[in-house]
């Protein structure tokens, strides 16, 4: 049996649909379905039931569920255990965009450095969706922000880089004054969406400013470029410039005080590659002190 449909069946069942699972996997759904329909004829017994867009798990589905969820536990262990040799170092990672934008590749950078053998995959997502994927074991690890939820007893959490919120403003306004360049200048908007754009917003709200809205864009690399363009200026986690000094940009700090956010790496205590993710987890945390530094 391919042990991969296992891993698409299970993937099939987290999402509950074909499409989103087609997305995770990076396969067409026509590609799942085939996959499921494999397993089926295998099995002998119907394992989902389709309804719409949507699919469950028919009662044999569950079973198989059960199992292979175990199974596949078992033989990434096994895989991790043979393959080492004491020098490789293979990690499927997730990270935000803030991150992967930033200090992600100066990090993979040092990591391959010191490990030239080192295989690392990287996918992009929202923290809510990386936290999910490290739980369910389809990353090994993430690099995002603490959530506002309590994490569970299962997952290892290191804090890595605090962030609070700065006026981002074209390098020739420095010596204006914040406030009032947002009462009278442009806002290039963080996305309301995410969790930075609402602490963004809320800072405004208490602040009182009602700003002249030009975009609204939830990529800040990309706000950060039109800010120094001079487009407008946009109130935003101190991550926007601070990896990319040659942009001619300011951060200046804002009159208020901000809740700041924090980033960190989250993993599974029980992850087989446990040793290899402290490795990155090491090397993340002397970049990052080295840039407060």
């Amino acid at each position: 049996m391919e042990t991969g449909y296992l891993r698409s069946f299970m993937v099939v069942l987290e999402s509950g649909s074909m499409s989103e699972a087609a997305r995770q996997l990076d396969l067409t759904p026509a590609a799942v379905a085939q996959q499921m329909r494999v397993l089926e004829r295998e099995f002998g017994v119907p394992l989902l039931r389709r309804a719409g867009r949507t699919v469950a798990p028919t009662e044999a589905g569950h079973r198989l569920a059960g199992r292979a969820q175990s199974m596949l536990g078992e033989l990434a262990t096994m895989r991790t255990i043979v393959a080492d040799d004491g020098r490789s170092l293979e990690l499927s990672v997730g990270a935000t965009n803030t991150m992967l934008n930033g200090p992600l590749p100066i990090v993979l950078e040092a990591v391959v450095q010191a490990h030239p053998a080192a295989r690392i995959s990287v996918r992009t997502g929202l923290t809510s969706e990386l936290y999910d994927m490290v739980l369910h074991g389809r990353l090994d690890a993430a690099i995002c922000l603490h959530p506002t939820f309590v994490l569970p007893k299962t997952l290892h959490w290191v804090p890595l880089r605090e962030e609070r919120l700065v006026l981002l403003a074209p390098e020739s306004w420095a010596h204006r004054e914040p406030h009032e360049m947002l009462r009278t200048e442009p806002l290039i908007r963080y996305d309301r969406k995410l969790g930075g754009g609402q602490a963004a917003d809320r800072y405004l709200r208490r602040a009182g400013i009602a700003p002249h809205e030009r975009f609204e864009i939830s990529s800040l690399a990309a706000i950060a470029m039109l800010v120094a363009r001079g487009v407008g200026v946009s109130v935003a986690p101190d991550a926007a410039t601070a990896w990319w000094p040659t942009l001619p940009v300011v951060r200046l700090t804002l009159p208020n005080p901000s809740q700041a956010r924090c980033f960190g790496m989250v993993w599974r205590r029980a992850s087989p590659r446990a040793s290899a993710i402290e490795v990155l987890a090491d090397h993340a945390r002397r970049v990052m002190a080295e840039h407060a530094a």
